[in-house]
């Protein structure tokens, strides 16, 4: 079906090696000294390309913690207020406190996505130090194989930055039995970007469906410099990859005209996929599908919709609201939370599970069309199963609310063919996540154009992402009767007035498109006004979730950035790794 599909099937006979040879602990990211017989696998071509195999494994995970996925539906979109935890209080009740901002250091699950990736970086280090003690390399492989392998490190470092901030930095010049003495007090970007240069220059710009290209590494380039506020430089990259970025295959970059196959798994490897991560069903291994998503379905759904489990990640309230327009555009004054803006199903049906189902009225007011794409909601068609049917899809409306998630959601008509059901669950859905997609691209773009003073240029990107959305014939229909299901209504800006109000609609516009994939909490991190949108937010969704979120709040200065590890500051000590402020 897909080339990378073979070698994620390669990768259950590499993984042996890796973790016998150049992995990280289960309990440090200390990488273990190599063996002789590990060398003497590795010294080829062959064994080198088994490393690399490995080191893209390592993009959705290692342990099979749900925090490792490259989706980050905690850390990024919960954490960002598009998402609850959903479910009721007492399932995974660890993720209680982190989506209250209480975050404790001694966390299991930060602690396994530190892990995580600092075993991809492990493993990119593993591949870089083979490659110089090769034996039968050509230089144009030799080249290709470490642009790949610094690219994935980049990305790996980079989740460690958005994530942690400050983490110990080292290469595969680094010895093994060194790396515990390695401080968290040089900065990241340094390494990020010589390696992601390095990719550019020598990946090619076609290659294996699944592996990295030139583009890619000029994509996340782009998206660095952004993160550090080099706005002129991150222009300079987007420009290049608008201009000329193709897919591995090829194929120039565009938008899907159809917004929801992005997420669907018959059109993985499309024209919108920058960097994205492979999945695999039938492999011997639940871990090459998209195992840290499979709690994220509607709840006991049975066999009218998709999963059969779990509940988890539910859209937030004040999320389905962001979805009100007028006069076919957002509310970015924020009024959309206001009583007479609110989404028609936001607690007017039932503040109590299997509430009376005949005062359910179904919003009729004007909505982005991009709501029933992202947002499962009670009425409407939920994909080709059937409509949403609200009460018995939801585990606990008073503590997660009325709706389910429906973005990287499996298709009935895929259920056996695109899914993998050798596990607990049939929630093992086969569609690649893609980390950085076209859209993507244009607002980030976009906000680097706005910083330029070229307003005009930022309109044309937000607006090119915007008109994707308001193609009528792929807005979510009813079965019956091909009607929409909704009152979708949405327009492209005449202008941005000026540089306040064309900041103030890109960000909201990433808030629209990219809502669900984990963008979030680091989109505001960045833009410095995580304090205010989230204490905002927890003051709207603890009026209706009051048990989930009634006194939380988010502490700037803090929780910007997740603890370092209790575990790793344990086990390396406090003198040489230092905690990060107000832990």
């Amino acid at each position: 079906m897909k080339t990378m599909i073979n070698l994620k099937k390669l990768t259950v006979l590499t993984m042996g090696l890796l973790m016998f040879g150049v992995s990280c602990s289960d309990e440090f990211l200390e990488v273990l000294p190599t063996g002789s017989l590990a060398d003497a696998q590795v010294g080829t071509k062959d064994g080198i390309e088994g490393l690399l195999i490995g080191t893209y494994s390592a993009l959705n995970g290692v342990f099979g913690n749900r925090f490792e996925g490259p989706n980050h539906w905690v850390t990024g979109s919960i954490m960002g207020g598009e998402a609850n935890k959903g479910t009721d209080a007492g399932d995974y009740s660890s993720i209680n406190p982190i989506q209250r901002y209480e975050i404790d250091p001694t966390s299991g699950d930060i602690n396994q996505l530190w892990l995580g990736r600092f075993e991809g970086v492990s493993r990119a280090n593993a591949v870089l130090a083979a490659l110089a003690n090769a034996t039968d390399v050509t230089p144009d492989d030799a080249a290709r194989i470490a642009g790949e392998a610094r690219m994935l490190r980049a990305h790996f470092y980079f989740d460690l930055k958005k994530h942690f901030n400050s983490v110990p930095v080292f290469d595969e010049t680094v010895a093994a039995v060194d790396v515990v003495t390695v401080a968290n007090t040089t900065e990241v970007y340094p390494q990020i970007e010589a390696d992601l240069q390095f990719a550019y220059d020598n990946l090619p710009s076609t290659t294996d469906a699944g592996r990295v290209n030139k583009w890619a590494a000029a994509a996340l380039m782009g998206k660095a410099k952004l993160y550090q506020n080099k706005f002129a430089e991150a222009k300079t990259w987007f420009d290049d990859v608008i201009a000329n970025g193709v897919t591995p295959s090829g194929e120039k970059y565009a938008l899907l005209d159809n917004y929801a196959a992005i997420f669907n798994a018959e059109f993985d490897n499309n024209a919108e996929a920058v960097f994205d991560v492979e999945s695999a069903n039938n492999t011997g291994s639940t871990q090459n599908a998209n195992y840290f998503d499979d709690l994220n379905y509607p709840y006991n759904t049975g066999p009218d919709g998709p999963g059969n489990c779990c509940g988890f990640f539910q859209p937030s309230i004040e999320l389905g609201n962001s979805f009100r327009t007028s006069a076919g555009l957002p509310l970015l004054d924020g009024s959309y939370n206001d009583p007479a803006n609110a989404v028609a199903d936001n607690f007017t049906f039932t503040q109590i599970d299997g509430g009376d189902e005949a005062a359910f009225v179904e919003d009729a007011g004007p909505l982005d069309p991009r709501i029933d794409h992202s947002i499962g909601r009670k009425g409407i068609q939920y994909l080709d199963w059937i409509e949403h049917p609200g009460s018995p899809w939801i585990r606990s409306f008073p503590y997660a609310g009325p709706y389910s998630p429906k973005k990287y959601i499996y298709y009935k008509s895929q259920e056996n063919s695109l899914t993998d059901g050798s596990s607990w669950t049939r929630g093992y859905a086969l569609m690649n996540y893609t980390i950085i997609r076209y859209a993507d691209v244009l607002l980030m773009a976009a906000e680097a154009e706005i910083e330029a003073g070229t307003l005009d240029k930022a309109l044309e990107y937000v607006n090119m992402v915007r008109a994707r959305a308001a193609n009528a014939e792929f807005w979510v229909k009813n079965v019956d009767t091909g009607a929409d299901e909704a009152n979708y209504e949405i327009a492209e800006y005449t202008a941005f007035p000026d540089k306040a109000f064309a900041i103030d609609a890109v960000r909201f516009e990433r808030k629209l498109e990219l809502s669900g994939e984990g963008h979030r909490f680091f989109d505001l991190v960045r833009w410095g006004v995580a304090a205010e949108e989230l204490n905002a937010y927890l003051s709207f969704e603890s009026q209706k979730l009051v048990t989930k979120f009634g006194g939380a709040s988010f502490t700037s200065g803090k929780n910007e950035y997740y603890p370092i590890p209790q575990t790793q500051i344990d086990i390396q000590g406090s003198d040489i790794l230092s905690q990060n402020p107000g832990y």
